[in-house]
């Protein structure tokens, strides 16, 4: 984790989880590996986290709304791949 968390922005990506490490996408792009224990329980591949920096003390959550949306945006973009692929469905 950085160590200021408020230039952060106010949310996170999970990218990716391996073993007790999560890959994290910045707001600027970047990425980072966060202990997975410092994220909320439960937190899988392509949550969104939102930070909250209230007193000095960090609290992230997991923005369902947020990540529901995104991954209904991934989704219909594939869709709409899948539709002109010339040899068939493309999976990722």
């Amino acid at each position: 984790m950085t160590d200021d968390t408020q230039a952060l922005g106010g949310t996170v990506v999970v990218d990716g989880i391996e073993g007790k490490w999560a890959r994290v996408e910045l707001p600027d792009g970047t990425t980072e590996d966060w202990a997975l224990s410092s994220l909320p329980q439960g937190v899988q591949e392509g949550d969104v986290i939102r930070l909250e920096v209230m007193d000095g003390d960090l609290d992230l959550e997991i923005d369902h709304a947020e990540t529901s949306r995104r991954r209904q945006g991934a989704q219909a973009r594939l869709d709409t791949l899948n539709q002109t692929a010339p040899g068939g469905e493309i999976t990722l």
